[in-house]
């Protein structure tokens, strides 16, 4: 017989969920407060966020923060996904494993290694920090996650249907691209909003491969809350919140829409 949930684990998610976004809804609250001092309310106001509009250095950080997450989601997204696929569909060839660990390498390994390995390397390149080596940083430590996602899709992909399009006499190309790539097209575009996201929030790595005129917002913030948390700070963080959640709300809906139009195609396509 099923039980209904005893009031250990209504308290337990209850706590755990406060423990998660309590903080979060203070922070939120706390970006109109009209007091200089983020401990003290001062009234209802949004003059932080007219504030923001006028600091030109978070604002250049916002922006190549941005630049780099696109960048580095897209690069990320291009090879994790060629590297998805040479994985899976061949099975056997010459340093399979030794390829694989390489891909997969950033997934295990500390933040701090890796950083410090690339910083290694563009010293010994003597190529300038700045805005291409954080990139190229980002592309390296996003990739794996963009493999792991796209290859978890191909391992479930009915490649009969590659194989019909070929017996119809559709080139491997033209197969790939009007078979293949649309079938898989949900899982790379997680693959990139990840990668993306996973480059906006960096901070270890983008501290060791940063040069001047590339300080992402991360490391913008970072050093201004180590002289104390100023008010503009919880509205750039209060912007973000605000930002995902309209992308997952839409995410959501797109989802729900697409779920809908399956439904109506597969009800269409039943006789009467």
């Amino acid at each position: 017989m099923r039980r209904g949930a005893s009031w250990f684990n209504v308290i337990s998610v209850a706590l755990g969920l406060a423990f998660l976004y309590l903080p979060i809804g203070i922070l939120v609250i706390y970006s109109f407060n009209g007091s200089r001092l983020v401990t003290l309310w001062g009234g209802w106001s949004l003059r932080w966020y007219a504030e923001l509009l006028n600091d030109q250095a978070m604002l250049v950080s916002t922006w190549a923060s941005l630049r780099i997450a696109f960048l580095s989601a897209t690069g990320a997204t291009v090879l994790g996904t060629l590297a998805a696929i040479a994985l899976v569909r061949i099975r056997r060839f010459r340093g399979r494993l030794a390829f694989s660990a390489l891909v997969y390498a950033p997934l295990v390994m500390p933040e701090v290694i890796t950083g410090l390995s690339l910083l290694l390397l563009f010293v010994a390149t003597d190529v300038d920090r700045g805005l291409w080596t954080v990139t190229i940083a980002h592309t390296t430590l996003t990739m794996c996650f963009v493999a792991v996602v796209v290859q978890s899709r191909l391992l479930t992909f009915d490649w009969g249907l590659e194989e019909a399009a070929m017996d119809l006499g559709c080139p491997p190309w033209k197969t790939f691209l009007t078979v293949t790539l649309p079938l898989i097209a949900p899982a790379i575009a997680a693959g990139w909003m990840l990668a993306f996201t996973l480059s906006l929030d960096d901070l270890v790595v983008a501290s060791f491969t940063t040069g001047p005129g590339a300080t992402t917002l991360p490391i913008r913030i970072y050093s201004e809350v180590r002289l104390g948390v100023k008010p503009e700070i919880n509205a750039v963080c209060t912007i973000m919140i605000a930002v995902v959640a309209l992308a997952i709300v839409a995410a959501s809906l797109l989802s729900k829409l697409h779920e809908i139009g399956r439904q109506d195609e597969a009800a269409a396509a039943v006789p009467v």
